[in-house]
């Protein structure tokens, strides 16, 4: 089993030499920080906007690195933290344009990739969601009378037992959920050909290089100075690097395992020819894909979050996590049992104190930012660099007015409050999720304050 070298997406692909980096100061109109998703996305909509505009992609390692390399390949149209926290501060029309705008990002992705010609393994297969405990299946039915109260807007179907397991069968199903907006992914082959779309559009993208300090009109870097009029900051989990942003949002680790290439027999045992995305209703939730080299890619916690923020070991994981997760997986698929795993790897999510994203921008020092994705940023990041596009070109269009830009929140606590608040917070999850899978009840404030902070409340 290989534990780290990035992700099992980019051993796969092999490891990219990075580019040149930056060398001495340089002047540019738009410095972006952050060479994933969201620095790539609003790279490549504002040069397509403005063709003449110089801008500059600076990134510590190679585009890619960090989650946008490592994720679960699950593009979907999930808003993070759900869309009823903007209704008593925005309206109702608000929220739904919010979850509107998400449904119709999912297919700009593969819109885009098509016209681009990158192939990133994208199958739209759904987003089926299991219950295999009473409490789970409760947790469903909020969730499916929930999106009813929206008119369906998010598009979820009920399944019973029966209909749930033949599309994916995964043991002591008691029902599940589907919804046709979320898409299958290889996160690193979007990462890749996204650069390099980016690249043709005569964006400079220097790898290699580290920012140290954003401020106005600059990203410091420790081999020179990029002075700009605009700089935006798309660093995700690896804010807390950043000088001054220590707070700002918590960085959070999760974990997954990819199996060996499973045999026909496997397959047809277990289902899964509509290649849906699969999560369950537990509060320590797990996601899986089934990917094109039909492997079972399989991830959820495993140690959340590093003492002082620290961020990465390149990928990097306890061997704990790999027992767990694969525990886990054989839960699910009993004929797994005795499965090769060729792969762990972790990658760091941005967590905000309220568990929302944000897309901001201040045209008077020309600085902006967008993340704090928990998890959801393989489409947000996406509508994230239209909306800073329309933003920092001056435009007032639809995006704008979506309820999450300029959304603030106020920072996380400094340690040991961090640590100790995560720790217990996790230690609920698990102690709820143990006495749901053993049919007991959780009543404990903890496990429900577990699932307010985790979005997962339905």
């Amino acid at each position: 089993m290989i534990n780290g070298n990035v992700s099992h997406w980019w051993t796969d692909l092999g490891t990219p030499v990075p580019r040149p980096g930056v060398e001495g100061d340089l002047d540019v109109d738009v410095a972006i920080v952050g060479g994933g998703y969201t620095g790539l996305w609003t790279a490549y909509y504002l040069k397509q906007a403005k063709p003449d505009a110089r801008i500059a992609v600076l990134e510590a390692r190679f585009c890619g690195f960090g989650a946008s390399g490592r994720n679960g390949g699950w593009l979907t149209n999930s808003v993070t933290g759900g869309i009823n926290q903007y209704v008593s501060t925005h309206g109702r029309e608000a929220a739904r344009d919010f979850q509107l705008a998400m449904n119709a990002t999912v297919d700009e992705v593969i819109r885009v990739a098509a016209d681009e010609g990158i192939d990133a393994d994208i199958v739209k297969g759904g987003d089926h969601e299991v219950a295999y405990a009473p409490a789970q299946l409760a947790r469903l039915e909020g969730m499916l009378a929930d999106d009813e109260s929206w008119d369906g807007i998010g598009g979820w179907q009920r399944l019973d037992a029966v209909a749930a397991k033949e599309r994916i069968n995964v043991a002591g199903t008691l029902g599940a959920l589907w919804s046709p907006h979320t898409a299958r992914i290889h996160p690193a082959k979007l990462a890749r050909g996204l650069s390099e779309a980016v690249a043709k559009l005569g964006v400079e993208i220097y790898e290699g290089t580290r920012v140290e300090e954003i401020r106005p009109g600059e990203a410091v870097t420790a081999t020179g100075t990029v002075r700009a009029g605009v700089v935006i900051r798309a660093t995700e989990g690896f804010t807390a690097g950043l000088r001054g942003l220590h707070r700002e949002w918590l960085p959070m680790n999760s974990s997954l395992i990819a199996t060996e290439p499973l045999n026909e027999a496997q397959w047809q045992h277990i289902g899964w020819e509509g290649r849906e995305v699969l999560g369950d209703f537990a509060h320590v939730y797990m996601y899986a894909q089934r990917t094109a080299d039909d492997r079972i890619a399989f991830g959820g916690r495993g140690v959340p979050y590093r003492w002082n923020s620290a961020t990465d070991d390149d990928g990097r994981t306890q061997p704990v996590t790999a027992g767990s997760l694969r525990d886990l997986l054989v839960r699910f698929f009993p004929v797994l049992d005795g499965v090769d795993i060729d792969h762990l790897w972790s990658g760091t999510l941005g967590v905000p104190r309220d568990w929302a994203a944000t897309v901001t921008f201040d045209p008077a020092t020309g600085l902006g930012h967008a993340g704090g994705y928990v998890g959801t940023g393989v489409a947000t990041t996406n509508l994230a660099g239209r909306t800073l596009r329309d933003l920092v070109l001056g435009r007032n269009t639809e995006l704008n007015a979506l309820p999450w830009v300029g959304h603030r929140v106020r920072r996380w606590e400094p340690e040991p409050l961090r640590w100790i608040a995560t720790r217990v917070i996790y230690g609920a999850y698990g102690a709820a999720d143990c006495a749901e899978y053993g049919g007991r009840a959780t009543t404990s404030p903890l496990a429900r304050v577990a699932d307010l902070v985790s979005g997962r409340s339905h």
